[in-house]
């Protein structure tokens, strides 16, 4: 009969997650994880298969929660959605620029990946793929309330927000300051600017 675990898987992804954010997957070592965990090399290997099997785990809910974040903080009702979007971008701006700020493990699949056919290349797309999604929702009721032009190709703009804050969040880890990041959040928003805009007024211009 199989002796019952003692402990919480999600405590244990936790944990790795924080090492992996710091250090990365291939940087990140076995000792590492255990000394994070509290579980021995061989409980880790029996729950999870590996440091790379934990790696994707604790990516997995990262991506999740990454999600989840910023769809909730593009539901606000109270602003219309391209204020919605200028406040989360803010938002981030402050958040990427505080020292104490770890990396997103979608970020860490992405810089250390090597080609399309690596597990961490779709791993990576697919947190990418999903966090556009939640862009993309928010700015079809921006074409829809005329924020931005009816021709808006809404999938592309939604990209180019994931692109800019993936990369406002690596600006950040390399110690770009917060005045920096707020000027690209605010800079991002300008490419929106149409004929619908200026009717609308420009959220961006709106300090």
């Amino acid at each position: 009969m199989a002796r019952p675990r003692k402990f919480v898987e999600s405590d244990v992804v936790s944990s790795a997650s924080e090492v992996f954010a710091v250090r990365g997957l291939a940087a990140a070592t076995l000792d590492d994880l255990v000394r994070a965990t509290g579980l021995g090399k061989q409980s880790l290997y029996n729950a999870f298969g590996g440091k790379r099997e934990l790696f994707f785990r604790a990516l997995s809910e990262d991506r999740e929660e990454a999600a989840r974040a910023v769809s909730e903080a593009l539901a606000h009702d109270d602003a219309s959605p391209l204020e919605r979007i200028r406040g989360h971008l803010l938002v981030l701006a402050i958040e990427f620029s505080s020292s104490d700020r770890r990396v997103s493990l979608t970020t860490r699949a992405l810089v250390e990946s090597t080609g399309e056919e690596d597990g961490l290349s779709t791993a990576a797309r697919a947190g990418i793929d999903q966090l556009a999604e939640v862009y993309a929702a928010c700015l079809e009721h921006a074409r829809e309330e005329k924020e931005i032009p009816a021709d808006a190709n809404v999938q592309s703009l939604a990209m180019y927000f994931v692109s800019v804050t993936r990369g406002m969040e690596l600006l950040g880890r390399a110690g770009v300051g917060r005045a920096a990041l707020t000027a690209v959040a605010l800079d991002a928003l300008r490419v929106l600017q149409g004929e619908s805009g200026a009717r609308h007024g420009d959220p961006a211009r709106r300090d």
